[in-house]
């Protein structure tokens, strides 16, 4: 068996979408399970939709989740990728064999008489594929009557087309139901089919891994296989991914976009893992390591039945990463969410790297993203902080209060400010006023975080230091209610 090679061909007419990753990601397990190729085409013959910005932020999106690929245009690689913009000459040169075999014809046909004959066909009840009338013209009409040429595959009208699918099984189409589909517009732009084809073939591609909605696109494509006498790879076709509520994903159920994911505090490798599951299995294992999705990775597992995304689930298991990661890598991470949530940069650049890695590793524990994490964080810092007023009115009573102001004088009385010394002065304390240590906790928690909730306090109270925690309080002190 040839090396296995496989392609990711996005268009860059937007952002990588949800879909679109997972598509790329299949690819990328399947060509390192194998030990094969996978490359990365961008197909951009549709000059007026496709941009420079969307290429771009489908490359940073591929990157981020770590899918590289393995070669490009450039002599040595693997810079890439493979542009079609680039290629044209390409696709030229097969039409014209196509023609020289008298396997394709030049169409004369404009929109109008094409819709035209289309609207009639479907008044009369009949098929509105093309009727085939300039295959009778000959190929001279090129350079005749002063109009541009489509150039359009001469199809067989018996016969039919199997595809063995890896996902679905066998599919089949009758011949004679497609139409003589074009291969060149008549301003020499290909149609996505023959570019297509003409890609997979002179990339050597043994797989065509891709959406479910490109199953009507096959039986062209095998046409086209056929006419150039060209080996046909294998296709599997992975069902679409739809919302919560079985409609097909949309930007109403959610961000679709892959960096939306990257911007909302989700780590690359919880997104690859959840994508991963989004449609296949292996056993009941839900967490995967990248080595693992490599090593398990098969299109045998992939369900034939449409994936519902489920952000709940994705939340979750992005909380199980941010739990595993380090606290270096962590807080390099966090930094730039930090500023976000109102930390000020100057400030984190005064801080201490380890007291930095502290204040994540005690909030990490709850945290579902990296948002969360840091915006329920950033009290331990400097600055303001936003009380809950009911949460306020609610703990710090007057009698409350009261206890506060003797617990701070009797704090700043400690041979040393740790958590320790601070929740063994608490527990003696409730247990001298017969109150629970919540009770005196809670007021203090309530005044330096602004909530009801947060982490255990005494680390927290350690890691801000005495002043910064006798000024938060005091604050709230002073505030009414």
């Amino acid at each position: 068996m040839s090396k296995v090679r496989v392609r990711f061909a996005p268009s860059p007419t937007g952002y990588l979408h949800v879909g679109g990753a997972r598509t790329a990601l299949y690819n990328w397990l399947f060509a390192r399970h194998e030990n094969g190729d996978f490359i990365l085409r961008i197909e951009d013959t549709d000059a007026e939709r496709s941009t420079d910005e969307s290429t771009t932020t489908i490359l940073e999106a591929l990157r981020w989740l770590g899918l590289d690929w393995d070669e490009g245009p450039e002599v040595g690689g693997p810079a890439g990728p493979y542009r079609q913009a680039d290629r044209l000459k390409l696709y030229h040169d097969f039409a014209q064999r196509l023609l020289d075999e008298g396997k394709a014809y030049y169409c004369v046909c404009t929109p109008d008489e094409l819709e035209a004959r289309r609207k009639a066909a479907l008044a009369a009840g009949t098929s509105p594929k093309y009727d085939g009338r300039c295959r009778r013209r000959g190929n001279d009409v090129a350079t005749t009557g002063g109009r541009g040429a489509a150039v359009r595959l001469l199809v067989g009208e018996e016969g039919s087309i199997e595809i063995a699918d890896l996902v679905h099984g066998p599919i089949r189409f009758e011949t004679g139901d497609l139409d003589d589909f074009i291969l060149l517009r008549s301003d020499g732009m290909p149609t996505y089919n023959f570019a297509v084809v003409v890609d997979d073939v002179l990339m050597s591609i043994t797989h065509v891994i891709r959406g479910d909605d490109h199953i009507s696109n096959t039986p062209r494509q095998i046409v086209l296989y056929e006419a150039l006498g060209l080996p046909i790879p294998q296709f599997a076709h992975i069902p679409m991914i739809l919302g919560p509520d079985r409609a097909r994903l949309s930007k109403r159920h959610g961000a679709t976009s892959v960096l939306a994911y990257q911007q909302m505090g989700f780590l690359p490798e919880a997104v690859v893992n959840y994508l991963a599951r989004l449609g296949w299995s292996y056993g009941d294992q839900e967490i995967f390591t990248r080595d693992e999705l490599v090593q398990y990775f098969s299109l045998e597992k992939v369900g034939k039945t449409p994936a519902v995304f489920d952000p709940v689930k994705l939340e979750w298991l992005n909380g199980q990463y941010i739990k595993r990661t380090a606290p270096d890598r962590l807080t390099a991470l966090l930094k730039p969410f930090w500023e976000a949530a109102g930390v000020s940069r100057d400030e984190l650049a005064g801080q201490d790297e380890d007291r930095l890695q502290r204040v994540a590793g005690l909030f990490q524990e709850r945290a579902r993203t990296l948002t969360e994490l840091a915006s329920s964080s950033r009290f331990v810092f400097e600055g303001t902080i936003e009380r809950d007023r009911a949460a306020a009115l609610k703990v710090l009573t007057v009698e409350a209060k009261a206890r506060v102001r003797t617990l701070l004088a009797e704090i700043e009385a400690l041979p040393s400010f740790t958590a320790a010394a601070l929740e063994s002065l608490f527990r003696t304390k409730a247990t001298a006023l017969n109150l629970k240590l919540v009770d005196l906790a809670q007021p203090f928690r309530v005044a330096l975080s602004g909530k009801t909730v947060s982490p255990p306090i005494f680390p927290i109270m350690e890691l801000m230091g005495w002043d910064a925690v006798r000024r938060r309080v005091e604050e709230a002190l002073e505030e009414e209610g």
